[in-house]
């Protein structure tokens, strides 16, 4: 004699979020945003590169530092700032009531 299987349970309401979740999600977006931003084109504006407090710490690593192999490897750090930032921003959506 088997038992009767029991129904599946109904689907509960998910919890609401707080005012600051909501605000932190938002500002990591905005912050994910500009650092992504700023590393992506700051190697290669050169009077600004060239004053880099790297170079007072070690002189020796000069040549490595204005290569642009490292310009672009700091940029590439940016656009994967950048492709968080975006993806966070598609997450915000968690917050909507639907």
């Amino acid at each position: 004699m088997n038992p009767e299987p029991l129904p599946p349970p109904l689907p509960s309401a998910p919890p609401r979020a707080s005012f600051l979740e909501k605000l932190g999600a938002i500002l990591f977006c905005i912050f994910c945003l500009e650092i992504g931003i700023f590393l992506l084109f700051y190697p290669w504006i050169d009077p600004l590169w060239g004053r880099n407090w790297l170079f007072h710490l070690k002189p020796q690593w000069r040549p490595f530092i204005l290569s642009s192999h490292f310009r672009g490897a700091v940029s590439g750090l940016g656009i994967l700032n950048l492709f968080i930032a975006f993806t966070e921003i598609l997450r915000l959506r968690r917050f909507s009531g639907r």
